[in-house]
């Protein structure tokens, strides 16, 4: 391994032992986690006006993708493992409760909550599925539940791969609703 070093310091100018190709290998990253996330991953959270002086609150949940050698982690069902990171505006007051953010699934049968929202309206968690809707709610003050919500839904927003559609009442599957499906 010196022979060689030896015979590559008269080919690279530089020091034998950290010619410059080296060093700029060492200086790349070649798995890196973005700074922003991308646009696309952006969730909408849109006011569900169902409880009064939240009509004008609002926000984003932005996915990323958690760092992983193979390029993205899975869970144990295959899924993706992402991270939530989410953010909301205009909040009304909340003396005796909190704000909390949930995931789902669409079908709504699986439940998670990803945190409860602080004093900034920042809350930030992992999702372990594909396809989720996100929830904010307006719990009780100290609500600890990890698998339900009890409050009323304030925000709502769904996953870009949500909005996949099935063709159900569509085309040649016209005499089945899409409702049917959850749509």
């Amino acid at each position: 391994m010196t022979t060689l070093m030896a015979l590559l310091a008269f080919m690279v100018p530089g020091d034998a032992t950290h010619p410059p190709a080296m060093e700029a290998l060492h200086d790349t990253e070649f798995c890196s986690v973005l700074s922003e996330p991308p646009a696309y991953y952006a969730i909408a959270l849109v006011p569900t006006q169902q409880v009064v002086g939240t009509g004008r609150a609002g926000g984003q949940a932005h996915m990323t993708f958690d760092r992983s050698p193979f390029g993205v982690e899975l869970a144990a069902d295959g899924s993706y493992r992402s991270h939530l990171s989410v953010q909301v505006d205009n909040l009304p007051d909340r003396d005796d409760h909190d704000f909390v953010v949930w995931v789902t699934t669409p079908s709504i049968d699986r439940m998670a909550r990803v945190g409860t929202l602080d004093a900034d309206g920042v809350a930030t968690g992992p999702v372990e599925w594909n396809k989720f809707l996100v929830a904010v709610t307006m719990e009780p003050a100290g609500y600890e539940a990890t698998d339900r919500w009890s409050g009323p839904i304030i925000l709502r927003g769904m996953s870009r791969s949500g909005q996949m559609h099935t063709m159900a009442g569509h085309g040649p599957f016209e005499q089945l609703e899409c409702r049917t499906f959850g749509y």
